[in-house]
Formats: structure tokens, sequence, C-alpha cells
């Protein structure tokens, strides 16, 4: 985190229901609407991101009604569990853990069945570094009564998701990624489309209600207690972010996606998302006998570095994550990419390439020169 976030979660608290505190909210609605790219309320639950997905399968989907879920990790999995939980009807479509989703097999899907109302999915699979075609399935739903609901936890401020020029009618996230805070908030807004079929269904959380959450956001409120010191926080992120701009921001997010694929390429070592990549991860997978949770602990223990293992069934022990978004620079990247060949090699592992972070490093500035592609729209900025 920011040393500016830490300060501001530090400072004396205040009441949440009295003037200073609207006054924080009243600026964090408009930071908020400016980075989910919408003129609709985005509202702050305090919740983990789980919950924002717990409150959007209950505010927009009634019991026994239909929705398509794109199961690719652990994540596209929980969106079906939280579907069961609350007696809403998960369709899967399961896609191999690593890869996107076709835009085709989901067209397929609604097709054969017109009482699916909904398009469940993650814009960045988390658990696999892979990154759904959101946008192409927004279009998609909107030209039927099917509405995109998107899971945007490690997306959100880390690659580009205008939910109101995209056309999501519900996108969500966390506070712990691209956000640059301590976890505990999570983030969800609407379209107008969703608000209507959200006014229809009956209440099916007390406490994760969209309606309410959404009455006391026009009075700059939160339906129930409001975690203080996070919001705090936020408000300093959401600054910080939107000063930087968020073109700058999905400009340095692209090189970094780019160094940290080519110095893994350069040693040799294959991706596991080959394709269809997150911004704001990097996932590895390693070779036959080697246990990532063994690399994990040499790469903490000798060089103070922390990167996670893979999520869920055999992956668990075959993949190893590395994180770059929010508040890291291409230096940290770095310093992650010496860590994982330091531990690799302490493992047992042999790596012949040795030029792999001059490699990486020409790609980090060449990206940063050229810019994100030009289907994601991004407009030209100063430098970095």
């Amino acid at each position: 985190m920011p040393e500016e976030v830490r300060l501001a979660m530090a400072a004396d608290m205040i009441h949440h229901r009295k003037a200073a505190f609207r006054e924080v909210m009243t600026e964090v609605r408009a930071g908020l609407g400016e980075l989910f790219g919408t003129s609709m309320p985005v509202l702050p639950l305090g919740a983990s991101g789980t919950g924002a997905m717990v409150a959007a399968v209950c505010a927009l989907f009634a019991p026994g009604e239909k929705v398509l879920v794109v199961e690719g990790g652990v994540f596209g999995e929980r969106w079906t569990q939280i579907c069961r939980t609350h007696k809403i009807v998960p369709l899967p479509i399961r896609v191999k853990w690593g890869e996107a989703v076709s835009v085709e097999d989901v067209e397929t899907a609604l097709d054969k069945d017109a009482e699916i109302r909904g398009v469940l999915t993650q814009h960045s699979e988390t658990s696999t570094g892979a990154l759904h075609p959101v946008r192409e399935l927004a279009a998609l739903t909107r030209r039927r009564n099917v509405l995109s609901v998107v899971d945007g936890i490690s997306a959100v401020s880390v690659v580009p998701c205008p939910m109101d020029a995209w056309g999501i009618d519900c996108l969500l996230t966390g506070s712990q990624k691209g956000l640059m805070l301590p976890p505990g908030l999570s983030f969800i807004a609407l379209s107008e489309r969703a608000w209507e079929k959200a006014e229809r269904v009956p209440p099916g959380n007390y406490y994760f209600n969209l309606l309410k959450e959404r009455e006391a956001s026009g009075n700059a409120q939160t339906n129930f207690t409001s975690p203080v010191s996070l919001i705090l926080g936020l408000r300093e992120s959401l600054r910080l972010l939107l000063s930087f701009g968020l073109d700058n921001i999905y400009r340095k997010q692209w090189a970094l996606a780019q160094m940290a694929r080519t110095g893994i390429s350069a040693l040799g070592l294959e991706l596991f998302a080959r394709d269809a990549f997150a911004w704001g991860l990097t996932s590895v997978l390693l070779p036959d006998g080697m246990d990532a949770a063994r690399l994990l602990a040499v790469a903490a223990e000798r060089c103070g570095v922390v990167m996670a293992a893979g999520q869920g069934g055999t992956f668990k022990s075959r993949i190893v994550r590395i994180g770059h978004m929010g508040y890291v620079d291409y230096a940290d990247l770095a310093a992650g990419l010496h860590a994982f060949v330091r531990s690799f090699e302490a493992c047992g592992g042999y790596l012949g390439c040795r030029n792999y972070l001059e490699q990486a490093l020409d790609a980090y500035w060449r990206a940063l020169d050229e810019g994100v592609p030009e289907t994601m729209k991004i407009q030209p900025r100063s430098v970095l």
C-alpha cells in the first residue's frame, strides 16, 4: 500500500453518520464512478469481494431463475456455489483452466435456453491468470433479455473495463487488488436495466440489500455501519489513482504484464494463461517434480518476496502466480523474477538463461512506449 493510504487510515476516527463522514463519502462516490466508468452509483460494501458476488446474485435473480456461469477457475466455480446456495439455477460453461471462454459457446448456450437471465463471469480469473472477453459478452447480452454480471476483482483499476461504454450490467471489485487497500471492502455498480430488474426481485439477502444501499448512497451513507478507516484509505487511494490517470495506469499494467511474461518465457518455462491473459498477475506452470509450496517458502525466507501458489485441485502445487497490480512498479517485478529464479534453482531446478531480466525490462519499456492494444481503446498518454 502507498504510505499516503496507510496514513489516511491512521487518522482520528469520525462518526459514520455525521457530516464529516458524508463529506468523505461524497468524494468517494465521485471517484468510484470515474474508476468504474459509470454514471450509476457505485456502492461500497463492508465485505470482501465474495460479498459483492453474493449481493449481485441475490439482487438480480429470483430463486428458480437460470443463469449461465463461466467456470474457468476457482472463482468461476464460486459463482456456481453462490447461485446454488441462494436457489438460483446455474448452468455452467466449463472452460479449460488458463483459457478464455468462447463468445460463440456462450451464444450457443443462450440460443438453446431462452429462460437464461444472466451470464456470470470473471473479467480476470485470479486463480489462473486468464482474461475473459467481457466486452464481447456484454455486447451479446445487451441484445437479449439477459444481464451481464462481471467479477472485476483483479481487473478494475488494472485492465480497462469501462462499465457504461461496454454495456456491462453489473461490475464488482474488491479493495485489496488494484485499489491498493487492505481487504475488507467491496464495490458494486448496476446498469439502469439491472436496477429495473433488481426492483422486481424480492430481497434475497438481509445484509446485501442493494436497494437499501442505493438509498443510503443517495445520502452519502452506507446502509449499515461503515468501515470508516477503510473508506478514509479509499478516498486517498482514489485520489492517487485518478491523479495518475487511468490511461497511465492501464499502460503501466500492460507493460508489467509484458515484462513478466517475457521474463518467464526467456527462462524456458511455460505460461499457464497463454493467449488471453490478465494484466495484474502472471501464472507460471512449473515442471514435473517442482513443488510450488516449497519454491514459495524459499522465496519468502531467502529473498523476502511473497508470491502465491495455484488454487484448486492439482494446480495448487503446479502453479506460481506472480502479482504485479496496484502499488507495484518494474523494480518490484524485477525483484520478484529474481526471487523466483533463485528459489527455483535452490529447489533443484535448472534455468539456463542468464539475461532474462534484460529481456524482461526491454519488453517493459517497449510496451510502455507502444501502449496497450488498440482494441482496448486507450488514448495516448504522457511519459510515466
